[in-house]
């Protein structure tokens, strides 16, 4: 993770003075596990280039968090990517610059607009391209968005989330860093630390001058405070926020009281309990594939609809003695289908640590309830590694779990699933691209940064007939969530039915 800060022209040498740092000098310091380096590149009156890079330890990332005993922390991105923890590491190094107090003898300068070439990354950001230029173009800064080659033979992804990022405009070095330090965060979208009204002052403070003209200041606010309380707390402040171009669901109350339980909670309006586990996901992020969809006076989110349609399904079948739910999460839905009269046993398949010990809480407090048919068992697994004890179970279902995994591993899950697994029936619910028109997302733009594809009503089709007939299984597709003409419904629901002929 680093940042290249670039001066030309006459005077550009004021740059080091600014920053406080002495060209002559590497600035190389470790704190708290973090080692942060300046080293100028370029040292002259007409150019000036200094890079800042941030390395930390990735045993402290993880040490002392919910995350540390999880093997998904292996693979978190946190250690390479430019974030709120970039921000916060290099703040101190730079704290001379942004706050604007230099020796007396270069005060004159903090006003000055110098030519600045602004390089960082690599950036994480679940934002479209066109969203990203917007962010920096209406700042006065040319932008330019590259993304890194690809070795891979097989489509891996079309267009990969992490962007280096290059702004090239006249600003002052005070202005330009507080700039980045506001909008990197709503970049990546992830924060590390509690979200108070301390942000509401961050806001202010770094926004001043640019951010109350900022076409897109609904969506830096609402990315910055997330949570529907600090929101409204700004809105109170500074006026509503009708700007905003890209709908973010807001998260339940609920959610407010789980971020005080952990700084890595994720809200309850957020999580997706029924998912290919990715710890690279970014906490705390609201998505848009949960936000209220039903039409009624008493608004339901669609992930309740899930739930609903699923275990009125299952309810519903003469075979359900025994059900697999893969991707189970924290066991929302398990929880729901123990209900079901009928049902004897309940897998809770998850590959996450952290989950499978939320779930099996959520469990302990069903013990003594009254209707509970059958006690989930949290189970640790994983669709990619197969299981002989997930053979031959009545219901097998995957609620939001395919849009996480790549696209060209499909087919071999299924396989297994539908050849070797051979449940009597399988439920499977995926977003329908098409109605991300009715949330006013952009073309290119995913429910959420961590799916890898979603597909549109044709697509599914096409796909589940394909599956069907190399596993001799009929198959009924509906929809779940509020329809709309020529849309569809948002998310997508596939029944495959063993042993039966054809399209259902």
């Amino acid at each position: 993770m680093h940042l290249i800060v670039k001066a030309s022209g006459v005077n550009a040498g004021v740059v080091s003075h600014l920053l406080a740092k002495n060209p002559n000098n590497v600035y190389d310091r470790t704190d708290k596990g973090v080692r942060v380096r300046m080293v100028y590149t370029k040292a002259s009156e007409e150019e000036t280039e200094v890079l800042i890079h941030a390395e930390p330890d990735p045993v402290d990332l993880v040490r002392g968090t919910p995350d540390g005993y999880d093997i998904t922390q292996y693979i978190n991105d946190r250690e390479f990517v430019t974030s709120s923890l970039f921000c916060s590491y290099i703040r101190s190094a730079l704290g001379t610059a942004l706050n604007g107090k230099p020796k007396e003898d270069y005060v004159q300068w903090v006003d000055h607009a110098f030519e600045l070439e602004l390089k960082f990354g690599p950036v994480a950001s679940d934002l479209p391209d066109r969203v990203v230029e917007e962010l920096f173009s209406c700042l006065g800064y040319d932008i330019t968005v590259e993304r890194g080659e690809s070795a891979y033979s097989f489509d891996l992804k079309n267009r990969s989330t992490v962007r280096h990022i290059t702004l090239r405009g006249k600003q002052t070095i005070q202005q330009a860093l507080r700039q980045l330090f506001l909008l990197i965060p709503v970049l990546d979208n992830y924060k590390h630390y509690f979200i108070s009204e301390d942000e509401i002052d961050k806001i202010n403070r770094y926004g001043e001058g640019w951010l109350n003209t900022h076409p897109l200041k609904g969506l830096i606010v609402r990315r910055t405070l997330r949570f529907a309380e600090l929101i409204r707390t700004y809105e109170r402040l500074h006026g509503a926020l009708n700007d905003q171009p890209l709908r973010v669901a807001q998260q339940s109350e609920e959610a407010q009281g789980d971020q005080k339980e952990t700084l890595k909670s994720k809200s309850e309006s957020v999580i997706r309990t029924h998912e290919d586990h990715n710890p690279n996901k970014n906490t705390g992020q609201a998505t848009i594939e949960d936000v209220t969809v039903d039409s009624s006076e008493t608004p339901v989110r669609l992930n309740d609809l899930r739930y609903r349609a699923i275990t009125d399904i299952v309810a519903s079948l003469p075979e359900k003695r025994r059900i697999v739910d893969m991707g189970a999460g924290e066991g929302k839905l398990s929880a729901h289908l123990a209900y079901i009269p009928g049902v004897e046993s309940i897998l809770a398949v998850e590959p996450s640590g952290q989950s499978r010990l939320r779930a099996m809480e959520r469990f302990a407090k069903m013990q003594d309830r009254a209707g509970v048919q059958a006690m989930p068992e949290p189970m640790l697994g994983s669709l990619f590694y197969f299981d002989e004890q997930l053979q031959h179970q009545d219901v097998m279902i995957l609620c939001e779990v395919i849009e996480h995994i790549e696209e060209y591993r499909l087919d071999g899950i299924m396989d297994t699933i539908l050849k070797e697994y051979q449940p009597k029936v399988l439920l499977v619910t995926t977003p329908n691209k098409e109605y991300n028109e009715v949330y006013a997302m952009e073309q290119e733009q995913f429910r959420h940064h961590d799916h890898r594809f979603e597909w549109t009503r044709q697509e599914f089709n096409v796909r589940c007939a394909g599956w069907a007939e190399k596993g001799n299984y009929a198959y009924e597709i509906r929809g779940i969530g509020e329809d709309k003409e020529g849309y569809g419904q948002p998310t997508q629901l596939v029944v495959f039915t063993q042993g039966k002929e054809g399209h259902v």
